[in-house]
């Protein structure tokens, strides 16, 4: 039985951020590359560096920061911009998770069960 999951994305008019961005962040924080990250989530470096580029766009200030690469090879990390907005990120989707609890587990009850 798949576990319960719950999916945010949020909008603030042109500009969202959900749980693939938000993936997306984490590893190229774990990674240090940006084409890394995207090859982890199964993603062309192609549709990674696009998202990075839309998100760095869309916030006030770069969420990802890049090098080149070269004899010493590139690279990507997150900004203090984009630390803040990936831990605000999972810290509103925690709350909706614990506060929500008992909504979430009403719904379940009403799920039809399994029949395979």
């Amino acid at each position: 039985m798949e576990l319960t999951r719950l999916k945010m994305r949020l909008y603030f008019g042109e500009a969202m951020m959900g749980p693939g961005k938000a993936e997306l962040l984490e590893r190229i924080a774990a990674e240090g590359s940006i084409s890394a990250a995207g090859r982890a989530m199964g993603m062309s470096y192609k549709r990674a560096w696009n998202l990075v580029e839309e998100m760095n766009s869309a916030f006030r200030a770069p969420l990802v920061h890049s090098t080149r690469g070269g004899s010493r090879g590139g690279g990507a990390g997150l900004t203090e911009t984009g630390e803040a907005a990936l831990r605000a990120y999972r810290a509103f989707e925690e709350k909706c998770r614990v506060s929500g609890a008992a909504e979430i587990a009403a719904l379940g009850a009403l799920i039809a069960p399994d029949k395979s």
